[in-house]
């Protein structure tokens, strides 16, 4: 019975060894982003390129092993503690694989990842993550997948809801 498992597992782990995707090189990426937009633009390491309407940047090192995809949402010079404090909360439970960060005084949308290992599906994914906490910047702050757990952010949409069914409550 040990030797069938052990059998199966050394099977499955050829399979999926054969099946994994090839190493994600600029000229791979490019690939995707164009097939993602193909009014992309390539701009020395990386590209500009549209995602649901929103612009963003995709940035890569070779020599680093590293991804950037970016996405400018405002200046960070106003930005308040409680702003700061609310980004955090949702970069550990609501953002995912992106991230807000602050740079060059911009706050921006990211989504880092290191280039070689990154799969077709990851980079998608990561990608539309990005877009949705810049689009949901100063609301709900969301990377638009399920939420992690565990945070703050759960908590303070709850409290929305609660807020909008007292005032109906009303009616």
């Amino acid at each position: 019975m040990i030797r069938l498992a052990l059998l199966l597992y050394c099977i499955a782990t050829t399979a999926f060894a054969q099946e994994a995707e090839e190493s994600m090189t600029y000229e791979r990426l490019g690939n995707i982003i164009f097939t993602l937009d193909p009014d992309a633009i390539p701009e020395g390491p990386g590209f500009r390129m549209t995602v649901a309407n929103v612009p963003l940047i995709v940035v890569t090192d070779a020599s680093a092993d590293r991804m950037r995809a970016m996405i400018p949402i405002r200046s960070a010079q106003d930005l308040t503690a409680a702003d700061l404090n609310r980004m955090m909360q949702a970069n550990f439970d609501t953002a995912l694989d992106a991230r807000y960060a602050i740079a060059n005084d911009t706050l921006w949308a990211t989504f880092i990842h290191p280039l070689a290992p990154l799969e077709k599906d990851q980079f998608i994914s990561g990608l539309a993550q990005a877009v949705n906490i810049a689009k949901t910047y100063g609301t709900l702050y969301s990377g638009g997948a399920a939420q992690y757990g565990g945070g703050d952010s759960g908590n303070l949409q709850r409290a929305l809801i609660d807020e909008l069914l007292k005032k109906g409550e009303e009616l």
